[in-house]
């Protein structure tokens, strides 16, 4: 059964390898409108607007009713992270972002740095914008475009905007000094969601290379990661002249004729020279196909039904928590999987970890 599987599947990716091409390196650089209605005749507005992260007694008091009203079934015994969010760690979770959590000082956090907001392509997109505090005399700044992934945001990008913004005054070297834009994707945060179908990683590239003009940028860096690394990659591709460096910390390589011979030496492994070693390394299949089965549940119901789940999470704070955090315990280590509190209590609170980060952690869900 396995067998023929596996058989099948290499045999459609060697006839998909002979009827198709690799993609072109290069994107076609054309336009679109995501925004709510038809494009408006006289021009979108292109204005600049400065933002600032808000939150009010109602919306708190709406959260912590929700938080009080949570209805949880019990988890299997010794289930531990194995089927996903263990219940019975999730209410010590509960307990602290209801009881302790300060909302206030997490604000006052995010404001730290400005924030912006500009209309592009009928989306209403965030950023903030570091400037260096002081520069080298004869020096200008390098631009740099920061992308995030999922279930992220700019937010992640705070502790090293000093180094990067403000090399000297953290022991670095002044030879390199930036100028860094994080935006949000479009419905992250707070970037405006595409009220239509289609929107995709090329589109917020080309939203996210119109921004960058916007500032008054020809040319620039991006860096990027998980989704960020597809839309920094894009980038790249609808722009070339314009991306000066591109900087990635999940590079997805996707060839043909290299996906076939990587499929071919499973089986085939001798043909091409690999050794017993390399068969090991390179294709321990059945822990491979196991795992991407076990964790990429989320991935499945996101890409086909995002509709029906985000009812749930949109409407449940502490079932987004569960669903956030989870990601982070296990993609952190799979190994967490085994532990009481899927490992996030070593993970924010171990050796060089202030008590801060748990506050900071939370906030993001």
């Amino acid at each position: 059964m396995w067998l023929e599987i596996i058989l099948a599947s290499v045999l459609g990716f060697v006839i998909y390898w002979f009827v198709s091409k690799d993609k072109e390196e290069t994107l076609p650089l054309e336009d679109g409108w995501w925004g709510p209605g038809m494009r408006p005749t006289t021009g979108e507005d292109e204005s600049i607007r400065p933002f600032k992260v808000e939150t009010s007694d109602e919306e708190i008091n709406d959260l912590h009713q929700r938080i009080d009203k949570v209805r949880l079934t019990p988890p299997l015994e010794d289930s531990r992270f194995h089927y996903g969010f263990n219940s019975n760690y999730l209410k010590k979770i509960i307990s602290y972002w209801r009881n302790e959590f300060d909302w206030r000082k997490q604000v006052e956090s995010l404001n730290r740095y400005p924030h912006f907001k500009t209309k592009i392509e009928g989306l209403d997109i965030h950023f903030i914008h570091v400037k260096p505090p002081q520069l080298p005399s004869g020096q200008t700044p390098k631009p740099l475009l920061m992308v995030h992934g999922w279930p992220g945001s700019f937010f992640e990008f705070y502790k090293i905007i000093p180094f990067l913004t403000d090399p000297q005054n953290h022991g670095l070297s002044d030879e390199h000094v930036f100028e860094v834009i994080c935006p949000s994707i479009p419905g992250y945060a707070f970037s405006e969601a595409s009220s239509k179908k289609g929107f995709n990683s090329v589109a917020t590239a080309r939203i996210f290379y119109k921004l960058m003009l916007r500032l008054g940028f020809q040319q620039f860096y991006v860096q990027g990661g998980d989704w960020g690394a597809l839309i920094c990659t894009n980038m790249a591709q609808l722009v070339p002249s314009h991306v000066k460096g591109l900087h990635l910390n999940m590079a997805i390589i996707i060839r043909n004729f290299y996906t076939l011979i990587l499929l071919l030496g499973w089986r085939f492994g001798r043909l091409f020279g690999y050794t017993k070693r390399d068969m090991e390394l390179m294709y321990p299949f059945k822990k491979v196909f196991f795992k991407l089965m076990r964790e990429s549940g989320y991935l499945h119901i996101q890409s086909t039904k995002p509709d029906t789940v985000g009812c749930a999470l949109n409407d449940s704070p502490v079932g987004l928590a569960a669903y956030i955090l989870e990601k982070f315990s296990t993609w952190t280590n799979p190994e967490f999987r085994d532990l009481e509190d899927g490992g996030l209590e070593s993970l924010l609170l171990g050796p060089g970890r202030p008590e801060s980060s748990k506050s900071l952690f939370l906030a993001r869900t």
